[in-house]
């Protein structure tokens, strides 16, 4: 579908006349939104706000991006923060170029799998200071900031600074998600003192939450630098409570770590070019997806119908095999990654599909897990766009807080496996599979949408769920991430929200077994569409959060 035809799509929709006193079946339904010259949708308001705060105050997209990010670690702790690992895709349009960013940080010097299994573990820890690698987070703020941005650092983390010392009343889906954090929170001295209520419960809907300590985490940060965590004081604060916990990062894995700049990978699809950051995150797994699904007839079938759903999970899980076999940190990968994307690898792969019956077991070809994260989308009146993304994996990440630094730490680490012989096995010193990734499309050369879907697993089908339905079947950019979504979970098991019977009786019949969907996180979205002049966005509903521009 050319970008004309979308952007039409997107304009007219937009503009149909609607008798507002009648009962429309999408009246709770948001609107796309459209800004003339910045814009921003995150997952929080507050996060929203600060984008466009910052980029009223002089300063760019890259610097909205950051602020936003430093704001959601206040106001949606259980997702993300600094104590978690960052990446981004920033499109510069002053030279009219990609850039990626991989500010993921690296196991600690003691993480051995001799040393795990000493411990009587035969996998890395879900949860704890074993699980947890260096916080990449802060490098990638900086670093971002520091090429790209036009105020510094500690300009950028003041809306952080204010809420977390004035406070905020907790918004609804992020306070029940925080409520099943509880026992998880209630484990740590330092978790509890932070994120419980009187240390017994979290915060309820509309109350209100203050964390002075991380609004003096982030004031070190503003004065001193992002040194301060990697190698400094606040560095040392963070290791020496570790080390009494039984953690394995030392004061050098932290001073030696150093975000990446990295060259996106891409394919190209039906008209359009799909980037995403190459590995160890999980990104080249929808480029897959995108590739097994490229011959396919999807119009034909109709949106989320069995034929088109069958095909889709199918595509997942051979994806997802491959994924799983050869990605690792990029240091330890046995291929290279565009191998996967091999025209005569993928017609062998695509072969193996069977229209009719759903596959239980699939293996990866013979090549030449949950999440807790944050996505967000931000632009400027400059045609800067970005594409940003920052986690602590699990719901508040390892669970442990250092007392007084007000960040959960991530639990990363246990992305590794202990399998001798696989790349991605455990090991010092280095990067764990990740789940995390921004995605962006260009057509021609030139930039289109910076998009996302959080949610761990969910995020590459995820991708390739909201592209279809924007590049095959036309969706404005609130229509395609209201749109119900399937999520494969393992084997023959899949959620899809708000199927009917029908559609539901003949996967059945193919072999799927249907999970109940009112308990599956199908992740959360945001979108922007560059428009001829001005921008198209879209915030997901299944969170709190919202689009704003102005």
């Amino acid at each position: 579908m050319p970008t004309r035809h979308l952007l039409l799509a997107v304009a007219v929709t937009a503009t149909l006349p609607m008798n507002l006193n009648s009962q429309q079946p999408d009246m709770g339904r948001r609107s796309t939104v459209y800004a003339p010259r910045n814009v921003a949708a995150t997952s929080q308001p507050l996060a929203t706000a600060a984008a466009l705060e910052v980029m009223q105050l002089g300063g760019n997209a890259i610097d909205g991006a950051v602020a936003a990010a430093a704001v959601l670690n206040v106001t949606e702790p259980h997702m993300t923060g600094m104590g978690g690992d960052a990446f981004s895709i920033v499109w510069w349009a002053e030279t009219g170029e990609l850039f990626g960013i991989d500010a993921s940080g690296r196991s600690g010097s003691g993480m051995t799998v001799e040393t795990l299994r000493a411990r009587g573990h035969d996998r890395v820890p879900g949860s704890g200071p074993e699980a947890v690698t260096v916080p990449g987070a802060v490098s990638g703020w900086h670093a971002l900031v520091e090429r790209f941005g036009k105020l510094t650092l500690g300009e950028v983390l003041q809306p952080a600074i204010r809420i977390a010392s004035e406070g905020f009343p907790v918004t609804p889906v992020i306070a029940r998600q925080w409520a099943g954090a509880t026992e998880k929170l209630a484990r740590d001295e330092g978790a509890r003192a932070t994120y419980l209520v009187d240390g017994e419960r979290a915060p309820r809907a509309g109350e209100w939450h203050t964390n002075p300590d991380i609004a003096r985490s982030f004031q070190r940060i503003a004065d001193e630098g992002p040194g301060v965590l990697y190698g400094g004081s606040l560095g040392r604060e963070l290791v020496d409570g570790l080390a009494e916990l039984g953690g394995f990062l030392t004061l050098e894995d932290l001073a030696t770590h150093q975000p990446r700049w990295v060259e996106p990978l891409s394919t190209d699809f039906r008209g359009y070019t799909v980037w995403e950051l190459p590995p160890a995150g999980q990104g080249i797994a929808a480029l897959e997806m995108l590739e097994l699904l490229e011959p396919m007839d999807l119009a034909g079938m109709g949106h989320n119908s069995a034929d088109y759903l069958h095909h889709l999970i199918e595509v997942k899980k051979l994806a997802f095999a491959d994924l799983h076999r050869y990605v690792s940190d990029a240091d330890h990968m046995e291929i290279d990654p565009m191998s996967l994307l091999n025209p005569s690898y993928i017609d062998a792969r695509r072969a193996l599909i069977d229209p009719r019956v759903a596959a239980d077991r699939v293996n990866p070809g013979r090549a030449v897990t949950d999440s807790e994260t944050i996505y967000l989308s931000v632009a400027d009146s400059d045609g800067n766009m970005v594409s940003f993304i920052n986690s602590v994996f699990s719901g508040f990440g390892s669970g442990v807080v250092i007392p007084g630094l007000g960040f959960a730490l991530q639990n990363r680490g246990a992305g590794f496996v202990f399998d001798d012989g696989h790349p991605n096995q455990v090991a010092p010193r280095k990067r764990p599979f990740h789940t995390i990734i921004p995605g962006f499309v260009t057509q021609d050369g030139e930039p289109l949408m910076a998009f996302g879907l959080m949610g761990g697993s969910m995020q590459p089908q995820g991708h390739t769920q909201l592209l279809l339905n924007m590049l095959v079947f036309g969706m404005d950019p609130q229509e395609a991430v209201d749109a119900a979504r399937f999520r494969h979970l393992s084997g023959t098991r899949v959620a899809i929200e708000r199927i009917s019977d029908e559609v539901a009786a003949d996967l059945e019949a193919r072999g799927h077994e249907l999970a109940d969907w009112r308990r599956t996180d199908f992740g959360g979205a945001q979108v922007i569409l560059r428009l001829e002049k001005g921008w198209a966005a879209a915030s997901e509903p299944r969170k709190d959060g919202h689009a704003a521009g102005n």
